[in-house]
């Protein structure tokens, strides 16, 4: 058994414009790997490739180029794809169906049936907040409810692995914090989850390894607890008295440095660096107004690498 559960490798997919025929790269050599029991973020900004590489990862699309694998099987792959659970970016939800009666569906195409599927059914529905209206037609359910009836779907067939795109797009605060209550609750069973998010705030709660992309390449890649390290980050200092000697001496050690009336303020980067600029203002006979530390968050990262 590897301990990889979604392996992606020189990923690459190129379009031809209809009208012009002029070829497009969507996605550009795209590699990362997804380990079996953890919670892995995809990101990027709109049109970065996200969408394109999950639909290479489910078949729906043919990659240009590359290899892909799913539980140490080539993609596509039918026995593969049967452990997994998919959540598309915008599901659609046949409008005169009720949620019963398409997650009932969705449950005999992963090979369900019988009173077990009956069961599993009431269960995942119960489970994404759509109980009160499991008879109910779709065409009459709000957007939030037909993104978590398409999570039931995802879920009814109890999958090894989620790739999940945009799980809480459509979903009130409340929503969002059930759908990430239930990932956890997804890990904790043993599962693994994927999924691609905007929301920055969820992705760094939750994740344990993240991938960034930008124009269809990857820009960030790795764990979370090291690309938000305590050594990068970020504090803002103030002095007063700066003389020029001092000012010289840390030109290489800081970043942004202005006057602001009769004081210094500037940017230092790792708690080593934070002393060593304290140690020489002190020394100087500097005074110290302000230490801020500022830790830096996924979205300072996703900032500075995506956009």
């Amino acid at each position: 058994m590897t301990d990889f559960v979604l392996v992606a490798s020189d990923l690459a997919k190129q379009y031809r414009k209809p009208l012009t025929g002029r070829r497009v790269d969507s996605v550009r050599g795209v590699s990362f790997e997804v380990r079996r029991g953890e919670i892995y973020g995809f990101l990027g900004p709109n049109g970065a490739g996200k969408t394109t590489t999950i639909k290479m990862l489910t078949g729906l699309i043919a990659p240009t180029r590359g290899r892909m694998e799913i539980f140490g099987r080539v993609v596509p792959c039918p026995d593969a794809m049967a452990r997994v659970g998919f959540l598309p970016e915008n599901p659609y939800v046949y409008p005169y169906l009720s949620p019963r009666e398409f997650v009932s569906l969705c449950g005999r195409l992963s090979g369900l049936s019988g009173a077990r599927l009956g069961d599993r059914v009431t269960q995942v529905i119960a489970r994404v907040g759509v109980a009160g209206a499991i008879d109910r037609p779709a065409r009459a359910l709000s957007k939030g409810m037909l993104q978590r009836v398409a999570l039931a779907a995802a879920l009814v067939h109890d999958p090894e692995l989620l790739i999940l795109d945009e799980p809480m797009s459509g979903l009130d605060p409340v929503g969002r914090k059930e759908v990430r209550d239930m990932i956890v609750e997804e890990r904790q069973r043993g599962r693994t989850v994927f999924f691609s998010s905007h929301i920055l705030t969820d992705v760094e709660l939750l994740c344990d390894r993240v991938c960034i992309l930008r124009r269809g390449e990857v820009v960030v890649s790795g764990a979370l607890s090291d690309l938000l390290a305590e050594g990068k980050r970020r504090s803002e200092i103030t002095l007063a008295g700066a003389s020029s000697e001092l000012r010289s001496s840390l030109e290489g050690l800081v970043s942004g440095a202005h006057s602001v009336g009769e004081s210094l303020v500037m940017e230092v980067e790792g708690d080593a660096a934070v002393r060593t600029v304290v140690e020489r203002a002190l020394a100087s006979g500097a005074r110290l107004q302000s230490l801020t530390s500022k830790r830096e968050t996924l979205e300072d990262l996703f900032v500075r690498e995506a956009l």
